[in-house]
């Protein structure tokens, strides 16, 4: 009896007509590994979900040590970087976590300067039983300082100079007029920011308008509101403010922790 060729060729195999697709069902084998495929990625994508819920409770923790600390209104918003979080949380410390704080007050000064925005990254981070306490190895930050709320603390208009690392201060007086002086920007003892080499820039330095710029700008003015353990290593300018930038070894963040 004559067999077609697709009879030969299909023997035994389902068939759905000439241009059909022949599939043949999965072997046993197969269904196996297909299983273990799904499994292996169930188990990854719940413990991938596990390890993000352990690094938010992390987060949520130490948000809430900076914010009781620093006295912020607002919680700062915290990343923990790295993966398995779980691991370095069973070994105790956080390889590395970066923080971001806005309006930092500055309560009990004659000069208070709030820290505008506070960026922090911490190697090392390790917690306590409190939830209100961390602690870390290193750190780098840096505190930008508006030239708004600069201007509010020493009492005279400040603004971006015309050179590097250098800020204009205008000085004002009813009937007596403005005067614009340019001061060299730098990192002080004790955390602080002096103002020097002070130079007349535009308008007449009339003594009033002189003992104005000189009680604002002959006294270095403390950053009395960044965790106590940092260090001030460098200042310069923007368009905007001036950037504190800050180092230190073994910072802890508690209540009242801000340098004083």
């Amino acid at each position: 009896m004559y067999q077609s060729h697709h009879d030969e060729q299909y023997a035994g195999e389902p068939y759905y007509g000439d241009g059909s697709i022949y599939a043949s069902p999965p072997t046993r084998t197969r269904r196996r590994m297909i299983i273990a495929a799904a499994s292996l990625a169930a188990l990854l994508v719940g413990g991938v979900s596990v390890d993000r819920i352990a690094a938010a409770r992390a987060e949520s923790r130490t948000a809430k040590a900076f914010q009781d600390g620093m006295g912020t209104a607002d919680r700062p918003s915290v990343h923990v970087r790295g993966f398995p979080v779980l691991n370095e949380l069973a070994a105790g410390s956080l390889d590395h976590v970066d923080l971001t704080a806005h309006d930092i007050p500055a309560a009990g000064s004659t000069r208070p300067l709030p820290v505008t925005k506070l960026t922090v990254g911490m190697d090392g981070l390790k917690t306590s039983g409190s939830a209100d306490e961390a602690h870390a190895d290193g750190v780098t930050a840096t505190a930008f300082l508006s030239y708004a709320d600069v201007s509010r603390a020493l009492g005279v208009r400040v603004s971006q100079g015309e050179e590097s690392r250098r800020v204009d201060a205008t000085a004002s007086l009813p009937l007596v007029g403005d005067v614009t002086v340019s001061a060299a920007v730098s990192a002080a003892g004790g955390n602080r920011i002096a103002f020097t080499d002070v130079r007349a820039e535009q308008g007449e330095l009339l003594p009033p308008l002189k003992s104005l710029l000189d009680k604002a700008l002959d006294e270095p003015i403390p950053l009395q509101n960044v965790p106590e353990g940092l260090q001030l290593r460098s200042v310069t300018t923007s368009e905007d403010g001036i950037d504190a930038r800050f180092t230190g070894r073994s910072v802890t963040f508690h209540p009242d922790s801000s340098s004083a």
